[in-house]
């Protein structure tokens, strides 16, 4: 069961790039940007990280903390992160803890082929851990996504 608009994020967020455990309430009194891409140095999710690390200081003025998620593991995070110069941490979702309670791994179909991946989701978490707002796969522009947060 996905979570949705209205519903309280889950406590426990997953290990990040260096193996620490991320919780929601480390992050009290800001909203949390949390975004879901399929894998680390692909062109799209490059291009949307690169989007919210152009634009993140003006993430933060506006009170947003920004955590990517994938099923990359903590090593893959860690290149990715160190070659395209990221300020936010990833969380390593390597058991899909995380993306199958909000919903963001599934069955995707490309060139006709059935697999299972993730779902470009970005999840817009108030001060009080709820999520606000959800931007959905198709509403997703990985070339401009700060500004579509902002």
């Amino acid at each position: 069961m996905a979570l949705k608009v209205g519903d309280k994020a889950p406590e426990i967020l997953g290990l990040n790039q260096n193996g620490k455990e991320v919780k929601l309430s480390e992050f009290a009194g800001k909203k949390i940007v949390l975004y879901f891409y399929p894998k680390d140095s692909t062109p799209g999710c490059t291009a949307q990280a690169c989007s919210l690390r152009d634009n993140y200081e003006e993430l933060q003025k506006a009170g947003y903390e920004v955590i990517g998620v994938s099923t990359n593991s903590e090593s893959s995070h860690q290149k990715f992160i160190s070659k395209q110069n990221l300020p936010f941490q990833l969380i390593a979702d390597v058991d899909k803890t995380l993306s199958e309670q909000f919903g963001t791994w599934g069955e995707k179909s490309m060139y006709g082929r059935q697999y299972m991946g993730t779902f470009r989701t970005t999840f817009i978490i108030n001060e009080n851990g709820v999520i606000e707002r959800i931007i959905l796969p198709k509403e997703v522009n990985t070339k401009t996504h700060a500004s579509q947060i902002l």
